[in-house]
Formats: C-alpha cells, structure tokens, sequence
C-alpha cells in the first residue's frame, strides 16, 4: 500500500497535540450535568447540550473537577449560589480540553459561573409563572373561599421527614382529641422525578379518598424539611401547578424554606415557610371557630331568653283569646249538633216508613212469582234428566213436564228450532 500507516497509539498521540495545540487555552462552555460521583475528592461529571424542545440530546463528554481544583472552586459556587453542585444542573464552566490515547477525550473544569446557574433557575421559574398567569390558572386556588372549619386534611410529605414528624407532633394531638383527620400520603420532593412524584402521589389519594369518605377533604396540604435551592427548584413545574392550581379544594403548602419561593408558594391557596406553621395555621382556623362557636351560642342564649321573655305576656294574653273562642265555639257546637241530631231522627223515621212500605210490595210480588202460582195460570215446566230446561238445544232423548196437578212423561222424538 503506498498509503501511510500509524499505530492506534501514535495516531491518537497525534489527535492529542492536534487538541492540545487547537485548545491550549480554557474557554467558558454552557451545559447540563447529567451524572455527578466523588471519589477520592475529584469529582467526575457527565455533560451533555439537548434540544430546546425535544430534550435530545446532541452533544456529551466527561469531565473532571480534580481535588486541588475542586476544594476552591466547588466551595464558591456553593457558596454565592446557595447550591448543591449536582446533576441535572445547568452550568457555564471553563473547561480545558484534554485527550489520552488511552482514556479518550474528556474536559478538565477549572471554574464554575454561580449567577449563570441562578439565573438559569430564575429564568425556568419566572416562564412557568408567566405561563400559568396568561392561562388564567396562578389564582385558581388562591381564589377559592377558606374553609369555614377544618375537620379532615389530606397530606402529602417525603417519607420519614424531619419536616413531617415537626408537623405530625400537632396534628396527632388534633386528630387524637377527634378535633380533625389527617390522612397521609408520601412522595418524592427532590430529583428528576419529584413532580411526578407528588401529582401521583395526589391523584392516587384523592382517588382513595373518594372510596372511603363521602364528602371532600378541607384542605390538601403538601409539606417538605428546608433544602438547597436546587432541591426546591425541582418544584418548579409546570404540570405540577396545573394539577393543583385546578383543585377544587384549598391547598397550602409548607416547604420548609424562609427566603426562596417556589411555584407552589404562587399558586397555593396559602403558603408558610415551614411544616410546623401549616400545622400551625390549621390549628389557629380550628381554635378561631372554636371561639367563634362559643360566643356565637352565649349570643343565641342571651336573644333567646330575651325573646322568651318578651313572648311569655303575649302567651299569656293569647291563651286567654284561644280559650274565650273555644268556649264560643263548643257552645255553637253543641246547638249545631242539636239541631243535626233532631233532624237526623225525623228523616231516619221516614226511611224506615219509606222502607216498610217497599218491603211489604216486594212480598206481594215474590208470592205472585211462586212456581205453584205460575203453575195454576197454565205454565209448565220441562225437565231433562231432572233439571229444567230453557232450550231445545238442553233436549234430551225424554223429557219430563210438570203440570199443576202432575207430571208427564214422554219420548222426544223430534226437535224444532226456531227460524
């Protein structure tokens, strides 16, 4: 072959000098964390660059944040960004390209932008919020009446949360006294998964709700412990603040947070920094209505006596007026019935005379229409087989004719009709 040929190990030496010329010099690159491990204090990184809309993704290499590197910078993003360096991030680091024959192409990190990484996060929160307002959704619930009293809470929290246990020390205590029922559901808060998390989480018990109580819960309640910045701004989804801006019952939320806010804190109905003051706001309602009930029943007691008082003489005066009329009308009463009774017995004494002389009539004809009397003005009756007969068709082969002063017997010997 009159081509030239290389080692794979001399080629890629040459591909390493050709970067190592071509990218002598770090630059600043835009991208996203997909995987983050530590070993040994050096911190290894996936990155990779997706399609704005699709979430593809169309670029990716590794890279590492050595020890000596990462002791002052990763300290400083920390710190003037107030987030946990982590996956799923986007970031804007200073990168220097490097390649090994052995190891292939990866990129070393000398230098992390913490506002890029804030206002990256800023910038998705203040979309999602402009968002739901051009849709008519940020005030849904917040517009929602609070509830007159609150006697039974839905909860969604991580499970086994500092949060959740600061929360659960009162409302034990309410649900114990009969005051109020929690009923609790657990998911997810931080990751990728987070908001998936929560609206399964909601959905599934809103669902097991409706089979086991007839009527809604008060108040839906989501509650998580404080958190880096990044942990909270996997809330900050928009699916997820559709799903509870479109709850037909008050949601408050406590996220355990003094300074930022999420878009739960927008959208919620209420909001309080921690679990503690939402169990904290529930108890105040119950109490407030607890007074309110108290002095709404002294109020009642002090106008109902004052309206039994008031009513007592005019009882008094218009039992007087009933009796006086009652009197009135038992008197016209009793001359009613009089009159009623006398009338009653002459025309009872007239039907009984009516109906004596119909009687005695309809004796006479039941005499004159006796089979003997019958007989005695020249009917007959025929018989056949011992029963009187009406027909020709009744005829049988003898018949027997009952006459005033006897019986004849004789053989049919032919039958006719009438035409």
């Amino acid at each position: 072959m009159s081509e030239p040929q290389f080692s794979l190990s001399d080629y890629l030496s040459t591909v390493r000098e050709v970067i190592h010329l071509t990218f002598d010099e770090p630059v600043w690159v835009k991208a996203e964390i997909r995987n983050l491990s530590i070993k040994g204090g050096h911190y290894y990184l996936e990155l990779a660059e997706k399609e704005e809309n699709t979430d593809k993704v169309i670029a990716s290499c590794k890279a590492t944040i050595w020890k000596s590197t990462a002791v002052k910078i990763v300290l400083r993003f920390e710190r003037e960004s107030g987030i946990e360096l982590s996956k799923d991030l986007n970031v804007l680091i200073k990168v220097k390209a490097r390649f090994d024959p052995q190891y292939g192409f990866s990129v070393n990190i000398e230098d992390i932008d913490s506002s890029f990484t804030l206002g990256d996060i800023a910038k998705r929160y203040q979309q999602i919020l402009a968002r739901l307002t051009s849709e008519g959704l940020v005030n849904l619930n917040k517009s929602l009446p609070p509830p007159f009293d609150i006697e039974n809470v839905l909860v969604i929290a991580p499970e086994n949360a500092a949060g959740l246990g600061d929360f659960r020390k009162d409302a034990d205590a309410l649900n114990k006294a009969g005051v109020c029922h929690f009923v609790y559901h657990t998911a997810t808060f931080q990751g990728n998964t987070a908001a998936n998390s929560i609206m399964e989480s909601l959905s599934s018990g809103l669902r097991q709700w409706a089979k086991d109580y007839v009527v809604p819960p008060d108040l839906i309640v989501i509650i998580r412990g404080g958190g880096a910045v990044n942990d909270l701004a996997y809330l900050n989804d928009y699916d997820l603040a559709t799903l509870l801006c479109k709850r037909r019952v008050p949601i408050w939320v406590g996220i355990g947070h003094e300074k930022d806010r999420t878009i739960l804190d927008e959208i919620a109905h209420r909001s309080f920094d921690t679990p503690s003051k939402v169990i904290a706001g529930i108890r105040n309602v119950i109490s407030e209505r607890s007074q309110d009930v108290m002095g709404y029943l002294q109020t009642i007691k002090l106008l109902s006596q004052h309206q039994i008082t008031a009513y007592q003489g005019q009882n008094d005066q218009l039992i007087n007026t009933i009796r006086t009329h009652a009197q009135n009308q038992v008197n016209t009463a009793n001359r009613n019935l009089d009159l009623i009774k006398s009338t009653t017995q002459y025309f009872a004494q007239q039907q009984l005379k009516l109906a004596s002389t119909q009687v005695e009539s309809l004796m006479r004809e039941t005499l004159l229409q006796n089979p003997r009397n019958v007989l005695a003005k020249g009917y007959a009756i025929v018989r056949s087989q011992n029963k009187a007969i009406r027909s020709v068709q009744q005829v049988g082969s003898t018949v027997s004719i009952e006459m005033q002063d006897g019986y004849i017997h004789a053989s049919v010997s032919e039958v006719t009709n009438h035409e």
